[in-house]
């Protein structure tokens, strides 16, 4: 007898798809035939240097304690968090990734009869994880591609109990200054929870945008994540932390699961905390890589969203899939964005030098026809 197992969930699954990442380099080799080392990934905003040596140390020193649990306290590397960011252990909460501490709000906040507001074009986690905590997603449109922080105020009522805003914000690189963070912080009520959403804060190279960690004393219903992932280069281990209020990280830890943190990501975090000087190289190459796309954008008489990130999402101003897939025949990797609403947009993440050389060529012989149908 054949069962349709969908039909056994409860209805909030029905309603979720599957989260789609950027497509791994294994699997276009295995499409494609494309040797594994002559393909290039720009889809994923991963950070292109190698491996800090720092952290390959740390990790293969705690290699040897891996039949033991990690500490699920995560002790060291909050208080590494700790000294570097001025705020307490007691308001760190650890993640595998800054997706799951979005997953855990959600889980101690959200259910039947509330709701949660965020931005349209926004990361697509805000929306899968209200939904399967059984809440409402109230979706705002966008303004200029960005978070339109007026629109949110609007959208909020009394059965509102969080709001997701990011900055910047993925998949559009837009943000937003101080000046309109205040006043938006100013206007939500103390019983909705604030998320502000700082993954890309690293490399927002721009002293007008607020830093989130400065308002927590001031509001406790706000939560500022953020991710290791990116500028420190720790992707592949999954690793980011929230700060907050002590009272809310009592309440995420809650609904943490026991260890969530492996043991290699905690000591890769603490290490790379400790390289100033890993960080900045990694700043240096998205600085000089944004600007090298940008002037070969221009060049291409293409136009992009401003970012503060490290990618550049990119305005074809018509359906940009065929032109993803025939870069993918060139054994580049780049992010469409049609489950965005954004259909005529490709995501491009910041590579090495040539990289990007090899990226603005090949978009250049694609745009000049010969690899479209």
């Amino acid at each position: 007898m054949n069962i349709d197992y969908l039909s056994l969930t409860k209805s909030e699954v029905k309603r979720l798809s599957p989260y789609v990442p950027g497509k791994p380099i294994e699997e276009l080799e295995r499409e494609t035939g494309i040797p594994a080392h002559n393909i290039i990934k720009l889809a994923s905003n991963e950070s292109p240097l190698p491996a800090n040596p720092r952290v390959v140390a740390a990790i293969q020193q705690e290699l040897a304690r891996i039949a033991r649990y990690p500490d699920g306290s995560g002790f060291n590397l909050k208080h590494k968090l700790s000294d570097r960011f001025g705020v307490s252990t007691a308001q760190i909460t650890l993640g595998n990734g800054s997706n799951d501490l979005l997953i855990m709000i959600a889980q101690a906040f959200l259910c039947d009869g509330r709701n949660a507001v965020f931005s349209q074009h926004a990361f697509s986690v805000y929306a899968s994880a209200t939904i399967a905590a059984g809440a409402e997603a109230r979706e705002v449109p966008a303004l200029d591609w960005g978070h339109d922080l007026d629109g949110i105020l609007n959208a909020i009522d009394e059965d509102t109990r969080v709001v997701f805003v990011a900055n910047p914000n993925n998949p559009t690189g837009t943000w937003f200054d101080k000046t309109a963070f205040e006043s938006f912080l100013a206007g939500v009520p103390d019983s909705t929870i604030i998320v502000l959403d700082e993954a890309y804060i690293e490399y927002a190279d721009d002293p007008s945008m607020p830093n989130g960690l400065d308002y927590l004393d001031q509001y406790p219903n706000l939560i500022v994540c953020r991710s290791l992932c990116k500028a420190y280069g720790l992707a592949g281990l999954r690793i980011g932390y929230a700060a907050s209020s002590p009272q809310i990280a009592e309440i995420l830890s809650r609904v943490r699961q026991p260890f969530n943190v492996n043991s290699l990501a905690l000591a890769a975090a603490a290490a790379a905390l400790d390289d100033d000087v890993y960080l900045e190289m990694g700043r240096q190459v998205n600085r000089q890589g944004l600007q090298q796309i940008r002037d070969g954008l221009k060049q291409l008489g293409l136009s992009w969203i401003p970012s503060r990130t490290n990618f550049v999402t990119v305005d074809f101003s018509y359906p940009a899939y065929p032109i993803y897939e025939a870069l993918l025949a060139k054994g580049i990797i780049v992010r469409p964005l049609v489950g965005y609403g954004m259909p005529n947009h490709l995501r491009i993440s910041v590579g090495l030098p040539s990289e990007n050389t090899r990226l603005l060529t090949a978009l250049d012989e694609v745009l000049g026809g010969e690899d479209l149908s």
